[in-house]
């Protein structure tokens, strides 16, 4: 037991740290033909990332380019050059066409050598996303010198000293530069914000020394590891979700009648009371080892990265959302998910052919495969919600959960035998059960196929499309619940029940509640499941967050003076992820509300092309770096920091920098994101 806690902790924490990432591995070599030399760029990109091409359209996602700092004994020679294979798509975020690749890329520059003796000095610059965060600006750094035997040999031209200039020459086409597209520009904050707000300007004299020296740079991983918390939260939610999953597992037409033929033939088998309440315990331990292992076998199946990656990835959500609909079909009546014959057949035989403990096993693997009919959706469902939300464990706490429920009855019943009198009959309202479950994973399909659409930007699933279809089965859910609505496994009654009808009334309800959404009305109780915001097409919502400052240090000071906490917003104007943080999130009246009232909101943006007044030098995992740009700084500040290097990326800080909770990435689940505001809020006034 405490081995397992050991190795829970330890993912905790190592999830924690595991912000700080690189997927994007760099390196360069240069060629030189005669006169001619070439620089080669090739990029190794991890999987599920993407690198973008070069010459991208302003205002869209940072594009590859080349910066020269310093050249000697040589010529450019056109522009950056993208090796053939890049990916063009519409991004619906950006609104424009974008060029990335996947796996691996190549850049090159050609140049003329002029001297036999030449020296290249620059930086590569590239962006780089995934489903879920994106990088910031990127930058390696490169110094190439050589000789060269000319192929003409001509005097040699006297070489002037190049002199550093506060903005470095960029290169372009033939003449003597590569080009680079202009940053996008800053946002303007409000107009009665500005007016407090000064724009920071750096001094000439700042150093690296000055900014680590800064009580508000203080590194604060260790704390901010201390206060994240989400894993072991989200894996009680997953318990309690596995848990519940069982508990309605029971009440179906495949479970709850073999509750008091197990027990009867427990009790009758022996009658010795103390054996037979034994035997009873076993069966229901084995119920749990055999869900366990299941749960077990999904999380080794898919490993922890890959579980990840499911919960955004395209395809995996649409065949999940396959998933759903077919169960939910099963559990309206259209057919029935069994498993083959033959194996209840053997495993059925194995228990009778053996004694003891074995055979006790055996009897619960039977009734696993039994009721697969009905609990075969149900756990499709668990573990298609806990494999999509990314914890390593999440498969195997969900299925322990879901055994524990489906286990306790059996050795419930078996201590107290005298309760099977009294517990409810078997009857028609256990194919109500499945009937209601069937209308909850069709509707939750639309979520999963909501992930997809947002993806790859079909927009067959805007916000009011998803709403009507919302509306329309919890309508028909509430017919059902009234008997108007019939399925073919179905009584033919002609009364509800008190039950039905009020569970009949809750579904109307909610259906209604739904309708003013159709019209841009926030439903706040759907949030976390609906398509965001910004998809619908018909909104009355007119509403938007703006920061205080886009500097760390004003931001901090403004804060202080009003004795509020801050909320760190690491962005980027080329992140499409923040943009949809934004646009799902932000739009939220209770968000906006605690963003305005609550706390300074600062959003440091990491692409900021603004140079710097003097170039800061910093040493960073042993490798000497620039800080160039404005949005240099800040990513520096994010890394150095907070230990981390992809957008979005917030943080709520006290007046002194320090983490009041655990840092919140790409996730636009409005509630979530509320509960991580509040509980930097509470921590702060405390």
């Amino acid at each position: 037991m405490k081995k397992n806690l050991t190795i829970l902790l330890l993912l905790i924490v190592t999830n924690a740290f595991a912000q700080f990432h690189n997927p994007i591995t760099v390196k360069h070599s240069f060629k030189v033909d005669g006169n001619e030399g070439i620089l080669t760029f090739t990029a190794a990109i991890e999987e599920g990332w993407h690198l973008y091409s070069t010459d991208l359209p302003d205002g869209g996602p940072t594009s590859a380019t080349l910066t020269i700092d310093a050249m000697k004994g040589a010529e450019l020679v056109g522009k950056l050059t993208p090796a053939d294979g890049a990916i063009e798509v519409f991004d619906p975020m950006f609104e424009m066409q974008v060029r990335y690749f996947e796996h691996s890329a190549t850049f090159t520059q050609k140049f003329k050598i002029t001297e036999p003796e030449y020296s290249i000095e620059g930086y590569f610059q590239y962006g780089a996303c995934n489903d879920e965060s994106c990088l910031p600006p990127t930058n390696y750094d490169f110094i190439q010198k050589g000789t060269a035997e000319l192929a003409v040999a001509k005097p040699l031209p006297v070489v002037k000293p190049v002199e550093k200039k506060k903005e470095p020459a960029k290169a372009e086409d033939a003449a003597s530069k590569v080009e680079k597209k202009p940053a996008a520009e800053k946002p303007e904050a409000p107009a009665q914000t500005v007016a407090e707000v000064e724009t920071p300007s750096a001094a000439p004299e700042e150093t690296v020394a000055q900014l680590s020296s800064n009580p508000l740079w203080t590194p604060v991983i260790d704390k901010l590891g201390a206060a994240d918390t989400a894993a072991t939260r989200s894996l009680w939610l997953t318990f309690l979700l596995g848990l519940g999953g069982g508990l309605v597992a029971l009440l179906t037409p495949c479970v709850w009648p073999i509750i008091p033929m197990t027990m009867s033939f427990f009790l009758k088998r022996t009658k010795s009371r103390k054996q037979s309440l034994r035997e009873a315990i076993t069966y229901g331990f084995s119920i749990i080892v055999i869900y366990l292992a299941l749960g077990l076998f999904v999380t080794l199946t898919f490993g922890a990265s890959a579980l990840n990656a499911l919960s955004t990835n395209a395809v995996f959500n649409i065949i999940f959302c396959l998933l759903l609909l077919l169960f939910g079909a099963s559990f309206l009546g259209g057919f029935e998910i069994t498993l083959p014959s033959s194996w209840v057949n053997k495993v059925d035989e194995k228990a009778s052919n053996t004694t003891g403990l074995i055979s006790i096993f055996f009897m619960a693997f039977t009734l696993a495969l039994v009721s697969f009919s009905c609990t075969g959706p149900i756990i499709g469902f668990l573990l298609v919600e806990m494999t999509t939300e990314g914890s390593f464990f999440g498969p195997a706490i969900g299925m322990l959960g879901f055994a524990i429920a489906l286990a306790l009855p059996f050795t419930f019943f078996a201590i107290f035998p005298s309760l099977l009198k009294q517990a409810p009959r078997s009857g028609g309202w256990m194919n109500t059960v499945k009937v209601v479950l069937g209308f909850v994973e069709l509707a939750f399909a639309l979520k999963f196929f909501s992930v997809a659409d947002l993806a790859y930007g079909w927009g067959l699933l805007d916000r009011e499309v998803f709403l009507a279809l919302w509306i329309v089965l919890f309508a028909c859910l509430g017919l059902y619940l009234l008997n108007i609505i019939r399925f073919p496994h179905d009584d033919d009654e002609k009364k509800t029940s008190v039950p039905k009808f009020f569970l009949a009334l809750i579904s109307l309800a909610f259906a209604i509640y739904i309708v003013p959404g159709l019209w841009g009305a926030p439903c706040k109780a759907i949030s976390a499941f609906a398509p965001p915001m910004w998809t619908q097409d018909f909104n009355l919502y007119d509403n938007e967050i703006h920061p205080v400052s886009y500097d760390y240090e004003e931001g901090m000071r403004i804060a202080k003076e009003q004795g509020k906490p801050v909320l760190i917003d690491f962005t980027g104007h080329g992140c499409v992820n923040c943009r949809e943080m934004e646009a799902a999130v932000w739009t939220d009246d209770r968000v906006i509300d605690i963003l305005r009232n609550d706390y300074v909101l600062i959003s440091l943006y990491v692409d900021d092309k603004t140079p710097l007044p003097e170039e800061i030098i910093v040493e960073e995992q042993g490798t000497i770096r620039k800080l160039r740009t404005v949005g240099d700084k800040w990513s520096y500040l994010q890394r150095y920091k907070f230990g981390a290097n992809a957008q979005p990326f917030y943080v709520p800080v006290d007046n002194e920098g320090n983490p009041l909770n655990a840092s919140y990435s790409y996730d636009t689940n409005v509630d979530a994101y509320i509960k991580f505001l509040e509980g930097g809020i509470d921590n702060y006034r405390k």
